[in-house]
């Protein structure tokens, strides 16, 4: 393999494709398994506090996309993704725009790697991270929504070929993708709902690790905080005034 093949053929050559390509199919496959497997993680690793789990899966995340930086044939997930979608009818993106934003989440991997699998180290920011590249993952398997093409398209300041679900090609939206005004309606509704569920949630549930008593302060004003520690106090005095007079 030359040189200007690998860094200019990153994928297969198709028939009709002028450029090498990649089965879209296979990816979002291949995302949807790291992200079942990362939730997995954060249920029995953080949950459970099974640190080996957690270890085990960003070290395997971050040799996966080592490998698809060198070639998308040696990934163990997009293999995977192959083995679950192999008698769907593949879907060809190009393959370079893929290869940077898988490129880009090696370059994440690499603190985590650092983080939590050379030195267990966890802070909120860096579990950040892991969220961020959970959301990703979703947004790929999900809705083929390639966040890092995105970026590349920013980059090269020109529309990369056969961009995932064509979001590169300039197009009027079918009848079928247009919202009717009850639609619209339903939609925001349900966002609103979602959103003030959430708020909720976390304004109003007491926190019992340290990821949770962050996101709490975040969400409240520090007027709320305030009280909040004041009707804290003021319980613990009461039950320690109730305490004193069960002695008695």
């Amino acid at each position: 393999m030359s040189l200007h093949s690998f860094l200019w053929e990153y994928g297969e050559k198709v028939p009709g494709y002028d450029v090498t390509v990649i089965n879209e199919k296979e990816a979002r496959a291949a995302a949807g398994i790291l992200f079942m497997l990362g939730m997995i993680v954060i249920f029995v690793g953080i949950g459970f506090n099974h640190v080996i789990v957690a270890r085990v899966y960003l070290a395997f995340l971050f040799l996966d996309f080592t490998a698809r930086m060198i070639s998308p044939k040696y990934s163990p997930s997009l293999l995977l993704g192959k083995l679950v979608v192999q008698n769907q009818k593949p879907e060809y993106v190009g393959g370079l725009q893929k290869r940077f934003a898988w490129t880009l989440g090696w370059l994440i991997a690499i603190p985590m790697m650092q983080w939590f699998v050379l030195h267990w180290d966890i802070t909120f920011y860096k579990v950040l991270i892991c969220i961020l590249c959970l959301t990703l993952m979703f947004l790929e398997a999900a809705f083929s929504v390639c966040v890092g093409c995105m970026i590349y398209k920013i980059i090269i300041r020109e529309d990369p070929q056969h961009c995932p679900g064509g979001a590169c090609e300039i197009r009027k939206k079918e009848p079928i993708q247009m919202f009717n005004p009850i639609q619209k309606v339903i939609t925001a509704l349900t966002i609103i709902g979602l959103t003030v569920g959430i708020y909720l949630f976390i304004a109003k549930t007491d926190s019992r690790t340290f990821f949770g008593e962050f996101l709490h302060e975040m969400v409240l004003t520090k007027q709320q905080l305030k009280h909040e520690e004041e009707l804290k106090y003021q319980q613990e005095a009461d039950a320690e005034f109730n305490s004193d007079d069960d002695d008695f």
